[in-house]
């Protein structure tokens, strides 16, 4: 899809702040609030807009413990790694998941109180997971940057 400078301004409005009215939006665009409303709902008919969340910060809720665990899997079967996923995407914990080239597999990040119940997460959930041949975890120590905003 090809966005002109309204569809940017309008994108990087959205993700700034999407409880912002369509009138509130269609000041800082200089466009009717209809066009503004049209403009959106094209966007989220293509699928450029696929929801609309409230971001949380992790450390009010006591889940500040991030960790970057490194998965292989036993072997690269199609039945491995579709069973490996069905079973991962239904642990809470695990926020992302990637499935990556090079050493490992997949990469999770996973946001927990502290290390006592990644400890627990990792006895009791993950390694019970169906082939699994290897974890490598890795322990935020602090956060440089987080951002939700694309630049388009």
């Amino acid at each position: 899809m090809t966005f002109d400078a309204i569809d940017k301004k309008l994108l990087k409005l959205l993700q700034t702040d999407s409880k912002q009215t369509t009138k509130e939006l269609s000041l800082k665009l200089n466009l009717s609030v209809t066009a503004v409303y049209e403009r959106i709902k094209k966007l989220e008919k293509e699928g450029v807009i696929s929801n609309y969340v409230a971001l949380i910060d992790r450390n009010k809720i006591d889940k500040g413990f991030v960790v970057f665990c490194h998965i292989k899997l036993t072997q690269h079967k199609i039945e491995f790694i579709n069973q490996f996923e069905s079973e991962v995407v239904k642990l809470h914990e695990v926020l992302e998941c990637f499935h990556v080239s090079g050493d490992y597999d997949y990469i999770l990040k996973i946001c927990l109180k502290d290390m006592e119940e990644y400890r627990e997460f990792m006895v009791t959930k993950l390694t019970t997971l169906q082939h699994i041949g290897s974890t490598h975890s890795t322990f935020m120590i602090s956060e440089v940057k987080s951002s939700t905003i694309f630049e388009i």
